[in-house]
């Protein structure tokens, strides 16, 4: 139990720094490639739960609620291990 713990660790942490790309790349003219499309197509499942909670004017800090809620399970599984 405990390897399959840590190898789902590595695989959401892996996870984690994609959605961080992402988020990064959304604020540069790479917007408009592929590569931000696939990536979009990856994490889109999980932050798309989160779209549209935390909007200020035209700002949408959604991705900001949810890297801070997975980083939380990521915590939990970490400490698990």
């Amino acid at each position: 139990m405990l390897i399959f713990l840590e190898y789902a660790y590595y695989v959401l942490l892996a996870y984690f720094y994609t959605m961080i790309v992402y988020v990064l790349l959304s604020w540069t003219p790479l917007r408009n490639s592929r590569f931000y499309y696939i990536l979009g197509k990856i994490v889109d499942p999980y932050l798309g739960i989160f779209r549209g909670w935390l909007v200020f004017s035209n700002i949408d800090f959604t991705p900001m609620l949810g890297l801070i809620l997975y980083q939380v399970l990521l915590g939990v599984i970490a400490r698990a291990i």
